[in-house]
């Protein structure tokens, strides 16, 4: 079975090379047959790969599967080769699966678009380079995955190209990540440089074997490429692209947030933990982004008032809980987290869409409400997502896997109080945000009735993943409420156990905590923005309230400050610059060229008898020169 391996990826690879050349000629069913059909291959063979895997793992838990040598430079030889083992399995079974879903909505809200085989192109584009990335046996390969998704949500971002608002949304994403990509090229020259090869499990075992723990060069290969992670994270200080990337289709949002693109920092640096046990500096990096930004970002969801923003706004904090897990050394928490939020996070973005379609594309939410008498699957959907993502207790899977997170940010040996605090700050802002775009969406009075209800391939999707959303944390249950921790157990051979050390309070206590804030945060969500509304937009308009509501709505004024630091400094420099010493060379050149242009134009007389003397000339001289020489 485990020979199939190839297929997961090459499928999607292949439906998207068809839509690309034929997609225009072919019919919409056609076009989204293949779109669909080519990721629910691809899901149904990663369900037989896990099955397998489950039912007799490979020797020593893992398998590589080479299929040729990709290329060979002075002894260096990195492979097209796929790697399989428990964290590769885990992340390839959720990204496919949830996929699908998302492919099969995206048949009924992408119904009428022009562009409709164009989008699956780059969907199953988008979905392959995303597998390529997870199953890459080295970290060239990796890196090829990574570009494509970067490439991918380039075209998605921008798809509707015909406003120029969406090409600088794509703009922005493309530049933005480019800045973290190069800071992940750097890391890989300087462990190939250090360590002489890419393949990731002899790189992780070289690493351990010649760098002691603190190593400058574990260090700063560990800082690189959580440079990298930062930038396809959307994290500290590289999200400004994200919340724009809400410019292109509901259901590209939702693959790039539940299923691919953003989680991929996640999955780099739980697949090369072992460079950051060996440098403390850079784990505690991580944790420390991760906290600071799961906090910045919670304030900048509850002042926005685009229903996709606020849900993106809470993308970069879910992630921002991932990076805090794993900078504690809570990785298999990390991974779970990354598991539970792609359920609850895909329904959200994909109930999301159906309420702006319903309300003719309309994204405010202070224009909607009252919606859920009208449009009860939505509703329903955003509460249970909404509940999953706020950490509601014992009924959904978000409390579950967060609260692994958090208990590994007490109870940790490089785990502190601190940290812990940020993350209990989070899930209080995370409740607050949430159910604030509840109550406001759905409940109330109905200004703007929806024109119409959505059909059952926008409506499947969403029951499957409100389930998954209520039932997927029951694999990991915490140890007061009868420790099974299946999920940790099955991903014990890929990622360490989190290191217990000494909290102040035991799990129960430290999790009593989180439910409290959750709680506090859906009262005050229910008080101010349900019950006495008045008092909200009262304070967001008068004094400082105003100021902060501002700031918060802005990112903190992060796209002001980069404007100002990086944007306008490189305008300003390339302006009074023009004529610099290199432009020379080129106005130099074109300068000669029409000289040259100038000077042979006078010979042309309209004389034949010239010509033809001048032709005869040239030929004596040339025979006079070659005689000579």
């Amino acid at each position: 079975m485990f020979h199939l391996l190839w297929l997961v990826p090459a499928i999607p690879f292949a439906s998207a090379a068809l839509l690309m050349i034929f997609g225009p000629r072919m019919d919409r069913r056609t076009a989204a047959f293949l779109g669909c059909g080519s990721i629910g291959l691809s899901a149904i063979i990663s369900i037989l790969i896990t099955w397998r895997f489950l039912a007799l793992p490979p020797a020593g838990g893992s398998y590589t599967q080479h299929l040729w040598t990709w290329m060979s430079v002075a002894g260096f030889q990195p492979g097209i080769s796929l790697y399989l083992d428990a964290l590769s399995v885990i992340m390839m079974l959720v990204v496919t699966f949830v996929s699908f879903f998302i492919h099969v909505y995206s048949v009924e809200y992408m119904e009428g678009d022009e562009g409709f085989s164009r989008f699956f192109a780059y969907m199953n584009l988008f979905v392959a380079s995303m597998i390529v990335l997870l199953l890459a046996d080295n970290l060239l390969l990796l890196y090829l995955g990574w570009e494509g998704v970067g490439v991918c949500s380039y075209l998605l971002i921008g798809f509707w190209y015909t406003d120029p608002k969406n090409g600088l949304a794509a703009q922005k994403a493309f530049i933005v990540t480019r800045v973290g990509d190069t800071a992940m090229a750097l890391g890989l020259f300087l462990l190939f440089h250090q360590l002489g090869t890419l393949t990731i499990q002899p790189l992780m075992h070289a690493a351990q074997m010649q760098w002691p723990h603190g190593s400058i060069y574990a260090t700063a290969a560990g800082l690189l490429l959580l440079g990298g992670a930062c930038g396809k994270s959307a994290q500290l200080p590289l999200q400004t692209w994200l919340p724009d990337a809400m410019a292109g289709p509901t259901p590209t949002s939702a693959l790039i947030h539940a299923a691919t693109m953003v989680t991929a920092g996640v999955y780099l640096i739980a697949r090369t933990h072992v460079l950051f046990t060996l440098a403390p500096t850079a784990q505690f990096a991580v944790a420390v982004v991760g906290a600071v930004t799961l906090v910045a970002a919670g304030f900048a969801a509850l002042v926005q008032d685009d229903i996709k923003r606020i849900l993106a706004y809470s993308t970069v904090s879910q992630i921002g809980y991932m990076f805090l897990g794993l900078g504690v050394g809570a990785w298999t928490a990390a991974i779970f987290h990354f598991m539970t939020h792609a359920f609850f996070k895909a329904l959200l973005f994909l109930a999301s869409g159906m309420v702006i379609t319903s309300m003719h594309h309309e994204q405010n939410i202070f224009k909607m409400g009252g919606l859920r008498k009208h449009l009860r699957l939505a509703y329903w959907a955003f509460v249970i997502g909404g509940s999953s993502l706020a950490g509601l207790p014992l009924i959904t899977a978000g409390f579950y896997s967060k609260g692994l997170i958090l208990w590994g940010a007490l109870s940790s040996p490089v785990g502190s109080t601190t940290l812990w605090f940020f993350g209990a700050v989070g899930v209080f802002m995370t409740a607050l945000y949430t159910f604030r775009l509840i109550f406001i969406t759905f409940h109330g009075e109905c200004h703007h009735p929806p024109s119409h209800k959505t059909g059952w391939l926008m409506g499947v999707p969403v029951v499957v993943l409100s389930a998954l959303s209520i039932v997927g944390g029951f694999v990991e249950l915490p140890s007061y409420l009868g420790n099974h921790p299946w999920f940790t157990n099955f991903l014990q051979s890929a990622l360490p156990a989190t290191a217990e050390g000494h909290a102040a309070m035991g799990e129960m206590g430290a999790e009593g905590l989180v439910i409290l804030t959750v709680f506090l945060g859906l009262g005050a969500a229910w008080y101010f923005f349900l019950v006495r509304r008045d008092i909200s937009e009262s304070l967001a308009a008068k004094g400082l309230g105003r100021l902060l509501h501002r700031w918060w709505y802005t990112d903190w004024g992060m796209d002001w400050l980069y404007d100002r630091l990086f944007v306008r400094p490189v305008n300003w420099i390339s302006r009074t610059n023009k004529s610099d010493a290199v432009d020379l060379i080129y106005t130099g050149t074109a300068a000669l060229t029409r000289a040259g242009w100038g000077s042979l134009s006078l010979t042309e007389t309209g004389r034949v008898r010239w010509y033809a003397a001048a032709l005869v000339l040239g030929t004596v001289i040339f025979v006079l020169i070659v005689a000579l020489i």
